[in-house]
């Protein structure tokens, strides 16, 4: 009698979290002195300047605020469903452990957000602030409220 491995029934998880690890690296990447404001903002004024011409400072630096706002909510959405994939790889694509999944990825992407914003309150050029945690917990929520609704809808006739 030959039994199973249990890499047979098994998903390979080393391909199911490689992109949540390789998201998260990013994150740490951009929390570093190198993306701060300042920078992103000096370098992002020049270039716009020189294909627009003169720009307004004070319309620029709140275009600026959004656009850093923008890519907190599209970095921690697609964090969350990455982390959300390697849930289901981990646990299974079992219906009923959906629910599990996608607050065990919630939670993983509020952790990540927590300590990005904690490592950030240690860089002089940064700050770190509850605020973003909590935009980042949100955006999070979001992408997963979409991700759960996506996956749990009914199956077309014919499949």
């Amino acid at each position: 009698m030959m039994l199973d491995s249990p890499t047979a029934s098994r998903p390979n998880l080393l391909r199911a979290w490689w992109p949540a690890a390789v998201w998260i690296v990013l994150i740490t990447f951009e929390s570093s002195d190198f993306f701060s404001s300042q920078n992103t903002g000096s370098v992002l004024f020049l270039i716009l300047t020189r294909l627009f011409g003169k720009i307004n400072l004070y319309d620029f630096m709140i275009f600026h605020h959004y656009l850093r706002k923008t890519g907190h909510v599209v970095g921690y959405g697609m964090l969350s469903l990455l982390l959300l994939r390697g849930w289901r790889a981990t646990l299974g694509r079992v219906p009923a452990l959906l629910l599990r999944a996608t607050l065990l990825a919630w939670l993983g992407t509020a952790f990540v957000a927590a300590m990005d914003e904690w490592h950030q309150s240690y860089i002089p050029s940064r700050t770190g602030t509850w605020k973003d945690v909590v935009l980042d917990t949100i955006a999070g929520v979001a992408f997963l409220i979409v991700a759960y609704l996506w996956l749990r809808r009914p199956p077309e006739p014919g499949a």
